[in-house]
């Protein structure tokens, strides 16, 4: 690595960047859509597979009252359903719908193609090429914080 670069100057870079970035694409968000703790547990629950409340609670660095809130509203609409838990009858396991799968998938798909009405205008294929080199580094930046 060049050690002209300072690091603290790339983190502050990225930081006020990827905040305006991530800020925007949430004010995006249309009316009606999933909050963020929604969103977040039904990318879990496709990802992980059914879980428990608490599980999820813990994965998602919530309080488990939190995460049946969240899991509640998500019941109530149809997109996430509660079971027996085969191994412990006392506990209770949440799953994916089909309905809450459709629902995932189209707010993947809607962001994906906010960001690439965005992309469209205004870049060129040089500066997209860059960014299609960045996104692998951003995520490896994600998983090492």
């Amino acid at each position: 690595m060049d050690h002209d670069v300072d690091i603290e100057q790339v983190a502050a870079a990225l930081q006020v960047s990827i905040g305006l970035f991530v800020r925007r694409l949430r004010q995006a968000q249309a009316e009606g859509e999933l909050t963020l703790p929604e969103s977040s547990a039904l990318a879990r629950l496709d990802r992980g597979g059914p879980t428990t409340s608490s599980a999820l609670a813990r994965l998602e660095q919530i309080t488990p009252q939190s995460m049946g809130t969240t899991l509640a509203s998500l019941e109530a609409r149809g997109l996430v359903e509660r079971r027996a838990d085969p191994e412990d009858g006392r506990q209770a396991v949440m799953s994916l719908t089909d309905a809450g799968l459709q629902v995932l998938r189209n707010r993947r798909s809607a962001r994906t193609e906010l960001l690439a009405r965005a992309l469209s205008t205004g870049f060129t294929p040089s500066e997209l090429e860059q960014l299609m080199a960045a996104a692998p580094l951003l995520e490896r930046l994600a998983q090492n914080i």
